[in-house]
């Protein structure tokens, strides 16, 4: 059983969460709205440069389609700069070991996973990435697919306040501000305190040391600090190691780790405050705040229990393999359970490794929508869909118009978020399907069995979620996963984002109706019920037969004994 100061940690890890979150988001909505904040008299200097430097006019405002499309084109033009500079490599500085250019395929698959937040690895970063690619590539656009899905929040979230509108801000401002007054500080702080701590920092090449038993190693190094601080912060995951936050450099101690399993979550949270002051309501905050909180809650406590539980295979209980020992099985767990609520993806443990039922609640909390606090922005536009829907069935049942916050959702609105719903759902089975069916999907398994089915199915769950974790089993640096996986990423990415563009696009040229005594408060206790018991209809009517075959089959037969 866990020690009782694994209990305080994870205690305080969860009053952290609660009381940091509402401070941030205040910070966050001040410079959505573009207020002056205690970092302003240091930054508004530059961030003027800026646009003049960029010709943006900071007074013009875009409607939802020019808006989608000038970050759909960012995005485009990201995706084909990191192809470009993987393929050429080998004829750029800052690469001490030599690394030969990046193979085709698997560049395509790296530039999408990491402009859309997904970060999705078929490579280890230490083996296939120069210092130059890892800096000028990755972690910049850990930068701007963060600040992209943030800004895509406060699209959905300026269209819910405006009354009778058009205009819903201007994406080039809104990805200045973000980058520049929140991802950048916090990413320069918490970089500072991960060095302290022993993460590398450096331009160096690897070092050949000789072991204790006497044999040559090679250890990597690197500039990894600035890239781990943002890869958490703005739920983007990729690690610069191959084994990612597992990794001693990337996460050397245990105060490392619990500062970086709380940057998961922390700017997720505080989205949620930042959406209530936006729109003018704490309450419906602290209500959405309150559903994704329980539903972490339950996903980590049932996880804990079944990795304490007792394995019949081995005849023991709290087993460690695929754990670090520095940070034992509840903190494993808890990152686990953070990294999959949050579409994150980084790892301190194998997932593969993780009792059925634990690996189970990881797949199921990115089946979800990954909306249980969710990738910064992403979350929270992904858990108002589910909200939509919730105030149309119950509008459905008490006879009167759907209505979130005086804007009424209708046949448009719903129509766009059965889309974006049903979106990722198709793709996670589909796609699962196609490789279950063909040889070449087949070929990479390294488990038989229902585990076997659980690693496409996982594989497949984190790209159309943009989660990037894995079961580690399955080797996807292949031809046919590179390609599949990125089209899946590709729609569950904007598959979700268009439409909720659409929505906002609608919404914003609504009049806000007065309450009345037949409204329906979205703020209470009882919505957040209701709300709570949609997302898990939803996620076990998609989701359950699959996880029948995969999980919970292998739960069964490793109770029985059975092994494959």
């Amino acid at each position: 059983m866990f020690e009782l100061y694994e209990l305080i940690q994870v205690v305080i890890f969860f009053v952290l969460l609660i009381v940091v979150s509402p401070f941030l988001g205040s910070f966050i909505a001040n410079v959505a709205n573009g207020h002056k904040n205690f970092l302003s008299p240091v930054l508004t200097k530059i961030e003027q440069i800026i646009y003049k430097f960029c010709r943006i006019n900071p007074a013009e405002e875009m409607d939802w389609k020019v808006y989608t499309l000038s970050l759909l084109f960012f995005n485009l033009f990201g995706m084909i700069v990191l192809v470009l500079l993987q393929l050429l490599q080998s004829y750029l500085p800052l690469n001490p070991m030599n690394l030969p250019n990046v193979e085709l395929t698997l560049a395509i698959n790296t530039a999408i996973s990491f402009v859309t937040n997904t970060n999705w690895q078929s490579y280890g970063g230490e083996t296939t990435l120069s210092y130059f690619v890892q800096m000028t590539g990755l972690a910049v656009q850990n930068f701007l697919s963060a600040a992209s899905g943030i800004a895509v929040m406060f699209v959905i979230a300026r269209a819910i306040k405006i009354k009778k509108g058009n205009g819903l801000g201007n994406f080039w401002i809104d990805l200045v501000r973000i980058t520049l007054y929140v991802l950048l500080p916090l990413s320069i702080l918490l970089a500072i305190v991960l060095v302290s701590q022993g993460v590398v920092q450096t331009f160096s090449s690897y070092t050949e040391v000789t072991t204790l038993e006497g044999y040559k190693q090679m250890i990597p190094m690197g500039p990894a600090a600035s890239q781990i601080a943002i890869k958490q912060l703005g739920t983007n995951g990729g690690g610069f190691f191959n084994t990612n936050s597992s990794f001693p450099f990337e996460n050397p101690t245990p105060f490392s780790n619990f500062l970086e399993m709380l940057s998961i979550i922390l700017i997720p949270g505080a989205l949620v405050f930042a959406f209530g002051k936006i729109v003018g309501s704490k309450r419906q905050a602290w209500m959405i705040f309150g559903v994704m909180l329980f539903l972490f809650v339950i996903s980590f406590a049932c996880s804990a229990a079944a990795e304490y539980s007792h394995n019949n295979i081995f005849q023991t209980s709290g087993i460690m393999e695929g754990k670090e020992t520095r940070f034992g099985i509840l903190n494993s767990v808890l990152w686990s359970s953070a990294t999959t609520a949050a579409s994150n993806g980084s790892i301190n443990s194998m997932h593969s490794s993780l009792s059925p039922v634990a690996g189970m609640f990881a797949l199921l909390n990115i089946q979800l929508g990954e909306i249980i606090f969710g990738g910064v922005g992403s979350g929270l536009y992904g858990m108002l869909l589910f909200i939509f829907l919730t105030v149309f069935i119950v509008g459905l049942m008490i006879g009167r118009t759907p209505e979130y916050l005086g804007k009424k959702i209708e046949a448009y609105e719903i129509k766009w978020t059965i889309i974006a719903v049903l979106l990722p759902g198709i793709v996670i089975l589909l796609f699962t399907a196609i490789a279950l069916s063909v040889n070449a999907g087949l070929s990479s398994i390294a488990n038989k069995g229902p585990h076997g089915f659980s690693e496409i199915l996982y594989a497949f769950s984190s790209a159309a979620g943009n989660n990037g974790s894995a079961f580690a089993g399955l080797n996807t640096n292949t031809f046919f996963y590179n390609l599949m996986i990125s089209l899946g990423i590709l729609i569950g990415r904007y598959g979700v984002i268009i439409p909720v563009m659409a929505i906002a696009g609608s919404l914003v040229k609504k009049n806000i109706t007065p309450v009345s005594q037949g409204t329906l408060h979205t703020d209470s206790l009882l919505f957040g019920i209701l709300l709570t018991g949609v997302i898990l209809i939803v996620g076990a009517l998609t989701f359950f037969p699959s996880l029948a075959v995969g999980p919970i089959l292998e739960h069964f037969l490793m109770q029985r004994g059975i092994v494959f």
